[in-house]
């Protein structure tokens, strides 16, 4: 059933004027009487155009501050009224209520002034978030999506141009279908910002309640593998600039969230090269160069078609070393214009100049029927926090290294090992379904590369169940070992690593990553 109606009274009162005069005048062609409310009502005076104030049909002034203006029963009666129920035109008649056939109303911009303001710091006044909380405009939009059977509701500026080409087209009508789109269109604003709203006082997660809402959406090349569909929410513009490259696909942006997870870590110059959310190559240098140079020689063959960062801009020297490889993203605070220069001769490769906005605290993921969150972990064990449990002691260096490569474990799937020197991954075991085949893996990998692991240190995400790792370690020239410890065989590997004259210390914390 079309059920076309034509638009007699427009309820206009919207925050975003931008667009809006080529339907103000198609409204106007069509005879259409306007209500209106503050700067609206003055925008369409100025227009030439007639507009009746909304306190003028209410009896009642704008109020407390602007705060109430539009609650009132004369407006949402003319929205909510039912055209084929006896009874609500008789009512209509009654109280001198016109029917409004149109709802042209925007919210206040709740979520920039989030955005915008700044943490809560002496002097920060929160009632101007707090005053952008719409009332009148959710509950006018709210009405009209409820009856669209009767009444057009336009929530966004982006729909303006598009009533007013349906209304060149059908002559000034509308159809069900096209209102109820409007409808969905309306709910899905709404309910957005209820979220948002509901996001900013929920901040310390004070209520394990999920919601989550995202109106940015991108639909992606495919998922993980050609056959896979799939989407992304979120607002990439707010965290990069795409300089260069193709459209990033699924696997891509699960990548580069490793990678910013991973950098974020460190503070010194530091080039790493992940391939499937695992680090295969990075080192910590004096400066970005010599860190491409060492990160890279920590396995060339994984870095082939991998996901580059570094936490330093890219100088021309440093980008005429890395174009020599094939990569499908690089990510960096900046880029000197030389650099970009050679890393964009070729068209596919992704560039992305990182902007200063952190990843949220909290994560989720989809499982079974439902959702799973949780902290991220940001935990990052010092050298104070570890605790030397061997007769052996670590020194300064090993310390450092020991901090380095429990950096990597964390950001590894599990079960993994990680084996460092001199600030840089010589190799690592990942995603092993025992601990052992994950040491074991990793000094496979370190050998076929010629690395010496004589004077090397090794992490691992979790403690070591029997003494065998400890034992296998030392054979293969590790002389510091970090654990989180809490075994209840630990005094085992605590044993074997004194009888074969390493060391070892214990931090207390457990680094699953699956």
């Amino acid at each position: 059933m079309s059920h076309p109606i034509k638009i007699k009274n427009a309820l206009i009162s919207v925050y975003y004027k931008d667009n809006l005069e080529p339907l103000l005048l198609q409204l106007k062609n069509m005879g259409v009487v306007f209500y209106s409310t503050g700067g609206t009502e003055k925008f369409i005076r100025e227009m030439g155009m007639e507009v009746t104030a909304v306190e003028d049909l209410t009896g009642y002034p704008s109020i407390l501050g602007g705060r109430v203006k539009t609650l009132h029963p004369k407006v949402f009666g003319g929205i909510l009224s039912r055209r084929n129920i006896t009874d609500d035109q008789q009512q209509m008649e009654q109280f001198e209520i016109p029917e409004i056939d149109l709802v042209i109303v925007d919210l206040y911009p709740f979520e920039e002034t989030v955005n915008k303001a700044q943490t809560f710091t002496e002097g920060f006044d929160e009632s101007n978030i707090i005053e952008k909380i719409d009332i009148g405009g959710i509950s006018l939009i709210r009405a009209a999506a409820k009856n669209f059977n009767d009444v057009v509701v336009i929530a966004s500026q982006n729909d303006y141009n598009v009533l007013t080409e349906m209304l060149i087209e059908n002559a000034g009508y509308t159809m069900l279908a096209q209102r109820r789109e409007f409808a969905l269109k309306a709910f899905n604003i709404s309910s957005h910002y209820d979220a948002a709203i509901f996001k900013y006082f929920n901040e310390d997660a004070k209520l394990p309640v999920f919601k989550h809402s995202e109106q940015q959406v991108s639909t992606l090349r495919y998922g993980e593998n050609p056959h896979q569909k799939a989407i992304f929410y979120g607002n990439l513009e707010t965290m990069f600039d795409k300089l260069n490259g193709k459209e990033l696909s699924y696997n891509n942006l699960v990548d580069v969230d490793a990678c910013v997870s991973l950098i974020d870590e460190f503070e010194e110059p530091t080039f790493a090269i992940l391939k499937h959310t695992n680090a295969c190559g990075i080192a910590s240098r004096n400066n970005i160069y010599e860190a491409w140079k060492v990160a890279l020689a920590c396995d060339p063959v994984s870095a082939f078609g991998g996901v580059l960062i570094c936490n330093r801009e890219v100088s021309f020297d440093t980008a005429s070393e890395i174009s020599k490889l094939f990569f499908e993203v690089l990510i960096a605070p900046s880029f000197s214009e030389e650099a970009l220069a050679v890393l964009s001769t070729k068209k596919n490769r992704i560039l992305l100049k990182r902007k200063n906005v952190k990843l949220p605290a909290r994560q989720f993921k989809s499982l079974l029927n439902g959702i799973i969150e949780q902290d991220k972990d940001l935990s990052i064990e010092t050298t104070e926090q570890m605790v030397a449990v061997t007769d052996r002691k670590p020194t300064d260096i090993e310390l450092n290294d020991l901090v380095f490569a429990n950096k990597l474990v964390k950001h590894t799937k599990s079960n993994t090992i990680v084996l460092a020197k001199n600030s840089s991954l010589i190799a690592s075991g990942v995603g092993q379904t025992s601990r052992v085949d994950a040491l074991q893996q990793a000094i496979v990998k370190a050998k076929a590369f010629h690395f010496d692991l004589k004077g090397s240190v090794m992490a691992s995400d979790a403690f070591f169940p029997f003494p065998d790792c400890v034992e296998i370690a030392a054979e293969a020239g590790v002389v510091m070992v970090l654990q989180p410890g809490g075994s209840i065989k630990d005094q085992e590997s605590i044993e074997m690593a004194n009888q074969k004259g390493i060391g070892m210390v214990t931090t207390g914390i457990r680094h699953f990553k699956h």
